[in-house]
């Protein structure tokens, strides 16, 4: 009998990554899609770029590695986004995100209705509700999911692009947060809480928004994932880095892959960790599919705790 495959949604910015190497596409939403297509769901984009070469080409890319450009929104008057990533010693990250781009002004259209409606998972972020506009369009797309369908805030704080507000309203959209070791304290902190440790900051976090699961990511030392019920524990995958974009995208994607499958919290944790870890062994956030290690990845099971 056939596997079941799920609509899963990456809500926000679609944007090109200017890397030292050249230009790669890129923005959390796409790079999750993508690892979720990989996995065998259906990976849908749901952005919008502007109607110049780049937004022309970004929607070619996408057919490319095998997602939709169905739902890319066409803006006539603004830019498709890009980011000038400079990329450390250690293969670390860091983003000069352009303004004023075509995911700024996201409309609530029919397509993106009717997608809300169908879709069985959707992840968004903090970045692309930097304007007024898009962050209202992604609640409604939010509010407009239907009853049982898995709503992740997967926070990805980008420099001044997020605000206590846009922090408490998302976390009580979302079912599921996910966000780095320092993206927590901060996160806590902005929200009125003391920061004592991680475990205390994630049931925070989890009780006073109702959360299903809270997950902390710990670059190479691994992740704390935080349930209902229990916590799961996970020491890393250890791996030589090329370089981290898009790494933290392809955890997110393996733990909704198993969550969505009703996997324990260390399946979860134990996908998500090699999925995590294979990515940052390639160069850039989509590397080309690897049958080994994405049928590893969904066959995981781990007895860590």
């Amino acid at each position: 009998m056939p596997h079941k495959s799920y609509n899963i949604v990456g809500l926000g910015e679609l944007l090109w990554d200017v890397l030292p190497k050249g230009k790669e596409l890129g923005g959390a939403p796409a790079n999750f899609a993508y690892m979720t297509s990989l996995l065998g769901d259906h990976g849908i984009v749901a952005s919008r770029v502007g109607g110049d070469a780049l937004g022309r080409t970004a929607g070619r890319r996408l057919e490319r590695i095998g997602l939709r450009s169905k739902f890319l929104q066409l803006d006539t008057k603004h830019a498709t986004g890009t980011a000038k990533v400079d990329v450390d010693a250690t293969g670390q990250p860091t983003f000069h995100i352009a303004e004023n781009v075509a995911w700024d002004f996201f409309e609530w259209t029919p397509e993106w209705q009717k997608l809300a409606s169908t879709t069985d998972a959707v992840c968004f972020g903090s970045l692309a509700q930097r304007s007024p506009q898009a962050r209202a369009t992604i609640r409604l797309f939010l509010q407009e999911v239907a009853r049982g369908t898995t709503r992740i805030f997967d926070v990805n704080l980008r420099s001044k692009f997020y605000s206590a507000e846009i922090l408490d309203d998302s976390l009580k959209l979302a079912d599921i947060v996910k966000l780095n070791q320092d993206e927590l304290a901060i996160v806590v902190k902005l929200l009125g809480s003391d920061f004592l440790d991680e475990e205390r900051a994630a049931r925070w976090l989890r009780d006073t928004y109702g959360l299903r699961l809270v997950c902390i990511t710990r670059g190479p030392k691994g992740s704390l994932l935080v349930g209902p019920n229990e916590v799961s524990h996970h020491s890393g995958v250890r791996v030589v880095v090329a370089d981290t974009v898009g790494s933290g995208d392809a955890f997110t994607a393996a733990l909704i892959y198993h969550y969505l499958r009703h996997g324990t919290l260390a399946t979860m944790n134990e996908a998500a960790n090699r999925m995590g870890a294979w990515v940052a062994s390639q160069t850039g956030a989509t590397p080309p599919r690897d049958d080994y290690y994405l049928q590893q990845i969904r066959a995981a099971i781990s007895g860590e705790e």
